[in-house]
């Protein structure tokens, strides 16, 4: 991919390194002592729990020590983490597909009377706190629809190489886009209708939702990289070839395989790798965004 020297998006929350950020747990542990405090106050063991309670606290602050910090994660300090110079550069990378992708969005938006919201990139490493809740890095690369962020660890991208077998900057492209996919999913209320029309329905029929909806994600990817090769010409000879690779990598039918289990069609849901190929080429080749209705495509 030709994306070095272009315009990079400010959308990129880089928390690499950092500690994982202070979440409902510090909340929930407040909220649980004014629940118990009542009991606390009347019972004679609870006072007594109480008074040695406090007098740890004021006992830890006298030494230093701010347990507040220690139960929300809020203030505690970040590790030294080097980076090589591969992993400085992905960030600048990752900000480029992303701001690529806001202007392909921007155009299909438009061009139907609406405006597009950009989504927040976040990159973490190990874990990372979301609205959708904490999340390792062993789930890869996810879109949490909550607060409307993207969460990226890009450790991934070295799986998507080492052991998925899908090297190449234009296959870690089509994850980001990929995700992005999602978002639009969201803005375009489509989130909200597969959850509403999961609800009641077997674990098979809701796998089969999912499945629709990742795979329009993948079409939206396709829609991304037909104008990053006809317009931004970001493309250079062989990076189709990548992106095919990658969606073929992560179908369900080839996972399960390589886990070494059966492959079970009524447990997918993100397609078969032939499927994701099939809708991020459609995609790709049309650039219409009708063209990705995967709720209306037959079986």
């Amino acid at each position: 991919m030709d994306w070095r020297g272009r315009r990079k998006s400010s959308n990129v929350d880089d928390r690499r390194g950092q500690p994982l950020r202070a979440g409902a747990g510090g909340g929930a542990g407040l909220l649980m002592l004014l629940r118990v405090l009542p009991w606390l106050l009347r019972s004679k063991v609870g006072r007594v729990l109480l008074v040695v309670g406090v007098l740890g606290f004021v006992g830890a602050q006298m030494l230093g020590i701010d347990l507040l910090q220690l139960t929300t994660g809020a203030g505690t300090p970040s590790e030294q983490v080097s980076f090589s110079a591969e992993e400085q550069e992905l960030p600048d990378f990752v900000a480029v597909v992303l701001a690529d992708t806001e202007q392909t969005w921007q155009k299909i938006f438009a061009a139907s009377g609406n405006r597009y919201e950009e989504p927040v990139l976040v990159l973490f490493t190990q874990r990372v706190a979301s609205a959708c809740g904490t999340a390792s890095s062993a789930v890869g690369p996810f879109y949490c629809p909550a607060d409307r962020k993207v969460y990226m660890d890009l450790g991934f991208f070295q799986d998507l190489d080492r052991q998925l077998g899908a090297p190449g900057d234009f296959a870690q492209a089509y994850v980001i886009a990929h995700e992005v996919g999602h978002h639009v999913q969201t803005l375009l209320d489509i989130t909200q209708q597969v959850r509403a029309s999961g609800q009641g329905r077997s674990a098979a029929e809701v796998n089969a939702l999912s499945v629709r909806q990742e795979l329009q994600a993948d079409c939206f990817a396709g829609l991304w990289g037909h104008s990053a090769h006809n317009y931004s010409q970001m493309l250079e000879p062989g990076d189709l070839e990548e992106a095919l690779q990658a969606a073929s990598a992560i179908g369900d039918d080839r996972l399960q395989k390589r886990s070494g289990g059966d492959v079970v069609p009524d447990s997918f849901t993100h397609g078969t790798s032939a499927q994701r190929v099939a809708w991020f080429r459609r995609g790709f080749e049309s650039g219409d965004i009708n063209q990705c209705d995967t709720f209306a495509a037959g079986s």
